[in-house]
């Protein structure tokens, strides 16, 4: 049509990503669950006897070290921060475990360490099915919804497993 005329804006700012807020939130909170998890997994060093809980808490530091690393590369690349700004999101993230159980979990040696540990991790791992889902029904960055699979695809057998370690 003449006189009409179509312009693209290549502004940075304004154009389309290929990120959005849901990306960046599951980035930022599962790097803080997956270094509790890990931190919980350390736990296990000393204070069980029991080579399946060993062997979980292998796997888990096996898994979610290199996920953190690959987080960390996603919000560095976006220009975001690694946590969010102005407020402690761990507070409201689900299954973290609180500074008390924690706590006493570093007292405990045994089936009584044992106990707390699964009861922990399995409802850590529920959380961390939680924000994989989350992501996968809002973020749009294909990579962190592949994630988001991948942490389902490898905890919700793990919960299985702790969830019959403790009935047994």
């Amino acid at each position: 049509m003449p006189g009409m005329t179509t312009t693209l804006d290549t502004n940075p700012a304004t154009a389309p990503s290929d990120h959005n807020d849901a990306d960046v939130t599951f980035a930022q909170q599962m790097i803080m669950h997956h270094q509790q998890a890990v931190e919980m997994s350390n736990l296990t060093e000393g204070r069980t006897a029991n080579p399946a809980v060993l062997e979980l808490a292998n796997n888990i530091q096996t898994a979610q070290q290199p996920e953190i690393d690959t987080l960390t590369e996603w919000l560095t690349s976006w220009g975001q921060p690694l946590m969010p700004e102005g407020h402690d999101p761990a507070g409201h993230m689900p299954g973290m475990v609180d500074t008390p159980v924690l706590d006493r979990m570093k007292t405990l040696n045994g089936e009584v360490f044992d106990q707390l540990w699964l009861q922990s991790m399995i409802a850590h791992h529920q959380g961390a099915v939680a924000m994989s889902n989350a992501e996968l029904s809002g973020g749009q960055y294909p990579s962190a919804k592949q994630l988001a699979q991948k942490i389902i695809d490898n905890q919700q057998p793990e919960i299985d497993t702790m969830q019959g370690l403790l009935k047994g």
